[in-house]
């Protein structure tokens, strides 16, 4: 009998919570959460789908670069409508007017996933999932931006939040509305050799 393949390392080169939980969700216990530092801004034309793979592609080589010999996750969520990229809501005037624009609409969100692998090798995903808002009025708007869950949001809005109540329609993956596409991220990191390890202690935190 060969003997068992030793658990690999396994780095989040992100800030978000959500993205912790949801690894959680399935049995995905990242030993350190390390959070990128690069700069999130479009160029100009570039489409939601090169935008968001661009970005996971870029975080999770920079974080690589601290961690030798693990397996490194970077991860983006883009929010359009149409063309339009809807980007982070760091106030509220911005959330205000990402929810005008959504509001009885369709958006997608794409998420991007990158693995860098500790011998080098790079592998993306993609997932878009279709979201429709019911027409939202003043007064539901303003009750969102009170609750304050908005912020640091790609287009304003939390779904696993209050803005749960908002979504009439949904196609294609929810977790990829959360913040991280998990069938994807699973698929890329078995693809590369990852071997999981159960854990029973909190990711280091940089």
């Amino acid at each position: 009998m060969s003997p068992p393949m030793p658990a690999s390392r396994l780095v989040l080169a992100s800030a978000s919570p959500r993205r912790l939980d949801l690894l959680a969700q399935i049995g995905l216990a990242p030993e350190t959460v390390d959070p990128p530092d690069i700069d999130e801004t479009p160029r100009r034309g570039e489409l939601p789908v090169k935008l968001a793979l661009r970005l996971a592609e870029a975080k999770a080589r920079q974080i690589a670069m601290r961690h030798a010999g693990a397996f490194v996750i970077g991860a983006d969520t883009v929010v359009a409508c149409g063309r339009r990229v809807l980007l982070k809501a760091e106030d509220e005037a911005t959330a205000r007017r990402c929810l005008e624009l959504l509001s009885g609409r369709r958006h997608r969100v794409v998420g991007g996933v990158a693995v860098l692998a500790p011998d080098g090798r790079m592998r993306t995903r993609v997932s878009t999932t279709q979201v429709a808002f019911k027409r939202l009025d003043r007064g539901e708007i303003d009750a969102y931006l009170d609750i304050g869950e908005w912020r640091g949001k790609a287009g304003g809005y939390a779904i696993q939040g209050h803005a749960a109540i908002f979504v009439r329609a949904l196609h294609g993956s929810y977790s990829n509305v959360v913040g991280l596409p998990l069938f994807e991220t699973n698929a890329l990191l078995t693809g590369l050799g990852f071997c999981p390890a159960p854990r029973t202690t909190s990711p280091t935190k940089f």
